[in-house]
């Protein structure tokens, strides 16, 4: 008896696995060919940038209108076609177009963000450049608040300027002053000098700082910091008109 009863639980098991198995292979069949619903657009906005809009990511998923989505059977969706449509624009850095359940259409798209903007005699050809050291151009949506960087002269920077090995570090310049707030916000101007030296202007104080060429980053900073706390508060902001952090352990103020 005992023996019957286990075999009769082992069949209803076995029976409500294979109802389980067949509710959900009937579930999966209708999601599979059931035709698009709406288009929803996430855009990541962690730095308050505004450099696509969704109306601008629906336009590039629909070719300006001419491929519908809404409505569509989900064999004539290419997923994967989408994300790249949506990847080759210049302000996105990574893009996923995914269905949910309900058979609507997502499309979370991460911005890409620049660092630094490259400044022209004709701000008109004025372009940025991202932590990669690609160019960006400028957004009719949103001006970055970035560090503007140019020659000494008023010559612009090369094409590919930041790609090669000498360019990579002065894009490692670049990449410190963003990551640190307060270097952020004090940086008003970069220069980069005919010899390669880098000089740049503050926000607070008249000082122009001699930075010299792209190396012992974080050290020449933190001597800068040093002049900031010590030598201001004592003398005033207009005492030194110039400050150059380039050499080892030396801060020369004039």
């Amino acid at each position: 008896m005992e023996l019957k009863r286990k075999a009769n639980n082992l069949l209803f098991a076995t029976g409500c696995l294979l109802v389980l198995a067949g509710l959900g292979a009937f579930a999966a069949f209708r999601q599979a060919n059931r035709p698009v619903g709406g288009v929803i657009v996430s855009i990541s906005n962690e730095f308050n940038n505004f450099f696509i809009s969704e109306r601008e990511v629906t336009a590039l998923m629909t070719r300006q209108g001419e491929d519908r989505l809404e409505g569509a059977a989900p064999a004539d969706v290419n997923l994967k076609n989408l994300e790249q449509r949506l990847k080759a624009h210049s302000f996105v850095k990574d893009a996923q177009v995914y269905r949910d359940l309900a058979g609507n259409l997502h499309a979370d798209v991460r911005q890409n963000r620049p660092i630094a903007r490259l400044v022209h005699a004709d701000s008109r050809q004025d372009s940025y450049v991202d932590a990669d050291g690609h160019r960006l151009p400028l957004s009719p949506l949103f001006t970055a608040r970035v560090v503007p960087i140019s020659r000494l002269g008023g010559q612009p920077l090369a094409a590919g300027f930041f790609q090669d090995t000498t360019g990579a570090r002065y894009l490692e310049f670049l990449r410190y002053i963003d990551e640190k707030p307060f270097w952020r916000a004090q940086v008003a101007e970069v220069f980069i000098g005919p010899n390669g030296k880098i000089s740049f202007t503050q926000q607070v104080g008249d000082q122009r700082v001699e930075f010299g060429f792209p190396e012992n980053i974080s050290e020449k900073f933190a001597k800068l910091m040093v002049f900031y706390r010590q030598i201001p508060p004592v003398l005033g902001w207009d005492t030194y008109h110039r400050v150059n952090v380039e050499f080892k352990d030396q801060i020369i103020c004039e």
